[in-house]
């Protein structure tokens, strides 16, 4: 499958500016992944076109393909199942993506080495923090580049994958288009808002509550 080239650099640009909460809510409250995908550090962010990766629970073997696979810029975004209770990624994996040039990483299941993940600082989104490992089955069923779907999201090769403190939002090229334009809005009427409020004004009177 082609990298997408749907979503331009411009796009992204204008996003990275936003928060995970105002794309969602821009969007029409669509592609937030499930609320405990969170980073290991708070003040990471991604904003980046979406490699999806699907692997079996308890194997990373899927992980290791899809990062010789993935183009320099792109997010894996990895969808392990049922198997959250595992560290599929850890320092040399990190590492290894930060020198290809790799975006960052999006998982539905746990990492671990996060003391050093930290510290290298690729951004890491993940559902937890877990120590136990995973086994390298080369006949197990999984793939990369292919469409995955963690919680009700569907996320596509090309998609943007927005991640900050909050959490993380998925959109279509379409969908991200139309809520960039209305997020940055969204954005400029809750500054007017703020100002108001700090002026002393009460929410009830602000949102005519």
């Amino acid at each position: 499958m082609p990298i997408s080239a749907a979503i331009e650099e411009a796009l992204l640009k204008a996003a990275s500016a936003l928060s995970s909460a105002t794309l969602h809510e821009a969007a029409g409250r669509v592609g937030a992944l499930p609320t405990n995908i969170k980073p290991i550090d708070p003040t990471m962010t991604i904003c980046a076109r979406a490699f999806p990766v699907r692997c079996p629970p308890g194997d990373n073997l899927w992980i290791h393909r899809a990062l010789a696979a993935a183009a320099p810029g792109e997010a894996l975004v990895v969808d392990t199942g049922a198997g959250r209770e595992y560290g599929y990624w850890g320092e040399i994996m990190g590492t290894s993506a930060q020198a290809r040039g790799l975006a960052g990483l999006v998982i539905s299941g746990g990492v671990r080495d996060v003391a050093a993940l930290r510290k290298l600082g690729l951004p890491t989104f993940s559902a937890c923090v877990s120590i136990r490992d995973t086994v390298k089955d080369p006949s197990a069923d999984g793939a990369f580049g292919e469409a995955v779907a963690i919680g009700d999201v569907r996320i596509s090769r090309g998609d943007l994958v927005f991640g900050d403190a909050d959490g993380v939002v998925v959109l279509t090229p379409d969908q991200a288009r139309s809520a960039v334009r209305v997020g940055i809005d969204r954005d400029a009427q809750e500054l007017a808002i703020l100002d108001r409020v700090r002026a002393g004004a009460l929410t009830l009177d602000v949102y005519k509550l």
